[in-house]
């Protein structure tokens, strides 16, 4: 089986980074127009599935790392944080929900990051 680069590995891993950066970008963007409510819960589920997603990926990538890794340990923090942000319930006002929102895009800019920098893993 000849060699693969590791921008063709990752171009076969099922993650589509910049549809998921895009989505973060929506709330994270400076002068971004604010979602109306509708909006909003349609980009939050959107979030919460991304977050999904990303974290079996980056928990693949960051577990053949060695235990005292750096890199592994900012990446299972990220999870730890990006878990405890889905567990959370926004507020019932439009600021709540859009700072709950800006939380979970937050959590999948720094998923995706740590998708595209630890290795990639067959």
């Amino acid at each position: 089986m000849p060699n693969r680069t590791a921008a063709a590995e990752a171009a076969q891993r099922p993650v589509d980074i910049a549809t998921m950066r895009a989505s973060a970008r929506r709330l994270l963007a400076e002068g971004a127009e604010l979602p109306s409510f509708g909006e909003l819960e349609t980009l939050t589920l959107l979030l919460r599935g991304h977050i999904m997603l990303l974290i079996p990926e980056v928990e693949k990538a960051a577990g053949p790392l060695p235990e005292d890794d750096i890199p592994r340990a900012c990446a299972l923090a990220c999870i730890g944080e990006s878990r405890m942000r889905l567990n959370l319930e926004p507020g019932r006002a439009l600021p709540a929900g859009i700072a709950h929102a800006q939380r979970l895009a937050r959590s999948v800019n720094a998923l995706c990051d740590h998708f595209e920098n630890l290795p990639v893993v067959n």
